[in-house]
């Protein structure tokens, strides 16, 4: 079966930079994935996309060495099956708070007697190969998200659940859990990231975590997180045509920056 070059990484205590689309596009995904990127996650909880542009993004995403991930929009053992089904090597679930739903992913992710997945890999075969079925539970990725108050209070049991491979911090919804917005400082939610990765670490569970940007990224993997995403696509493009739009108005005298963009 095809590597899962993410959990060697993750073994060995490498970092793995991953990406976040959010953008319903397979050309972009196939760009994003030949950046040098490690992974590639498809966000279906609030990415603009459905099944069927996911499956695209996967098939393109598969065209380069980056591991396809999918975050899925909740704990639908259904919905997580189908998508593993597709050829995806790695499933983050937002909003797990306890041992128990920690355990249900797990068994949506695994073939028996592991678990509970449906017979039927798809195009888990020509992705990962035709040995796919003796080999997907030892590679496929089982991602609890830790994102709110509850989960932070029962992180040990959470970590204690057989099966998890890593676990993925969602920062601002746990910001909002914690201190109520998402904005600058958020005292809380920080001192419960620490206590999330030390006790991630003293259980030798590696630590993902979405970050604002690649010095926001820098910052994090310090504290403890071995998979960072710095950003996701949206937010990349914005900035990126921002920053563009500021430079060439800059060179442009006499005209301010939204007056130059809007063609005056």
């Amino acid at each position: 079966m095809r590597s899962n070059t993410v959990k060697t990484r993750l073994a060995s205590g490498e970092i793995v930079v991953n990406a976040w689309l959010s953008i319903g596009s397979s050309y972009s995904a196939e760009g994003v994935s030949h950046s040098g990127v490690h992974s590639v996650t498809v966000d279906l909880q609030h990415g603009m996309m459905g099944f069927s542009e996911a499956l695209h993004m996967v098939q393109a995403i598969s065209s380069s060495p980056a591991i396809p991930l999918v975050r899925v929009p909740d704990l639908n053992p259904a919905e997580i099956m189908h998508l593993l089904d597709a050829g995806v090597y790695g499933v983050i679930c937002p909003m797990i708070s306890t041992p128990e739903q920690a355990a249900e992913l797990v068994a949506a992710c695994r073939y028996p007697p592991f678990g509970n997945r449906s017979f039927g890999p798809s195009r888990g075969l020509l992705y990962g190969g035709k040995d796919y079925v003796a080999h997907a539970n030892e590679t496929v990725m089982a991602i609890p998200m830790i994102e709110t108050a509850e989960a932070v209070e029962r992180i040990d049991a959470i970590l204690a659940v057989e099966g998890v491979d890593m676990i993925y911090i969602g920062p601002n919804d746990l910001a909002f859990a914690l201190d109520g917005n998402v904005s600058f400082p958020r005292p809380r939610s920080e001192a419960a990231i620490k206590t999330v990765i030390q006790a991630a670490r003293k259980r030798g569970v590696p630590v993902g975590i979405f970050c604002a940007d690649a010095e926001d990224a820098q910052a994090r993997h310090a504290q403890g997180c071995t998979l960072v995403t710095p950003g996701n696509d949206f937010g990349h493009l914005t900035r990126s045509m921002a920053a563009a739009v500021d430079t060439l108005c800059a060179t442009l005298s006499g005209n301010t920056p939204s007056q130059a963009a809007h063609g005056y």
